[in-house]
């Protein structure tokens, strides 16, 4: 049975939060908060986690942040969100029903917040949102007035991806989003 509008269904809530706010610059959108972040209540919050300082490295930001700090971004003009809300010990353990409706969301925030921006961490966080597989960097596709990038992830587990190349992918993000 469908519910009807008066019914209609709770939208996904996650451990971590969302950090969103009208105009950003950037939207940050990682694949799925872990264990440690969903302990943390706080965007990749694992210290072995490079995304706070490739943040601040690339100059994204004037100083380095910690997770707990994570609602300061907003004054720096980033915002903070994932494809999929539901925690899971690795990114492997998702399921394609953890993105059902991801699109829709990302879409409808795109729509209302207007980010100049959103910049998904990791080519899975992408693939999960849309169902194909993206080449690093901006992608062709819009969501309403918002461009789309593809960053490497910066999970411990991308260990392979070296420094920096991460780091050219964030700078290059960094560099179009001050245009």
């Amino acid at each position: 049975m469908s519910p009807t509008p008066s019914q209609s269904p709770k939208p996904p809530s996650s451990a971590v939060p969302d950090v969103l706010d009208a105009n950003l610059r950037v939207v940050f959108c990682g694949i799925n908060p872990g264990r440690v972040s969903a302990a943390a209540a706080a965007h990749f919050a694992n210290p072995r986690n490079d995304f706070w300082r490739l943040l601040h490295a690339a100059g994204f930001t004037s100083r380095l942040y910690e997770p707990h700090e994570q609602h300061d971004l907003l004054a720096e003009g980033i915002g903070l969100t994932n494809a999929a809300y539901r925690t899971t010990p690795g990114s492997g353990d998702l399921r394609r029903a953890d993105f059902a409706d991801s699109a829709l969301r990302l879409e409808r925030l795109a729509r209302e917040l207007r980010p100049q921006w959103t910049g998904f961490v990791g080519k899975e966080a992408y693939r999960g949102t849309f169902g194909e597989r993206p080449s690093l960097g901006e992608q062709s596709l819009r969501l309403e007035t918002t461009r789309l990038f593809v960053l490497p992830s910066t999970s411990p587990a991308n260990a392979t991806v070296p420094w920096d190349e991460r780091l050219r992918w964030f700078r290059e993000l960094a560099d179009l989003s001050l245009v």
